[in-house]
């Protein structure tokens, strides 16, 4: 007759499992659509060059930067549109400041930026539900998760131990990206 450890155990290895492999589905499904939304954007950036090319007034560029045409109007502002520009998390790079992102991005790096100024080690997401006065509970830890792994992604976080992130190297305090 097997233990009732034993039998505990095995649950817990299915069940930590079972989460593996969806947190790697999300993280996947995550990069896969960081490609759609930069080749949607790419498309986008197209159809309005071409639309502007195409333009009754013969593609005059002067005017076109003081006043968006109505035709740049709708795209900005269609309601099916995928993300809004200010969720979106741009690739790290030398001079980026922290104001790219949106606000909870922000809370997150600032987070880990006063904890390396501290000299203190990385932060669980756990911790930074805790620390931003959130309920503890799997949603909102995942949601912060999610949020982690993109800004690890993109360049601005470092995870070198698996779930505890620090600000990547050369990612500065909120006024400066360097």
């Amino acid at each position: 007759m097997p233990s009732v450890i034993g039998l505990l155990e095995q649950h817990e290895l299915v069940a930590r499992r079972r989460v593996d492999g969806l947190r790697e589905e999300a993280d996947r499904i995550q990069a896969e659509l960081a490609a759609a939304e930069q080749e949607w954007q790419e498309w986008a950036i197209a159809r309005r060059r071409v639309d502007t090319v195409l333009a009754p007034d013969g593609g005059s560029t002067a005017d076109t930067g003081v006043t968006p045409g109505l035709r740049d109007a709708k795209v900005r502002s269609a309601p099916g549109d995928a993300a809004k520009a200010k969720s979106q998390v741009p690739v790290w790079r030398e001079g980026l400041t922290w104001s790219v992102l949106s606000v909870d991005y922000q809370r997150i790096l600032k987070a880990l930026a006063d904890r390396s100024r501290l000299g203190r080690g990385p932060l669980t997401c756990q911790e930074m539900a805790a620390l931003f006065g959130m309920d503890v509970v799997p949603a909102r830890v995942e949601a912060l998760r999610s949020k982690a792994k993109r800004l690890v992604a993109r360049g601005w976080l470092a995870e070198q131990q698996p779930g505890r992130f620090t600000l990547a190297e050369g990612v500065a305090g909120p006024g400066g990206g360097s």
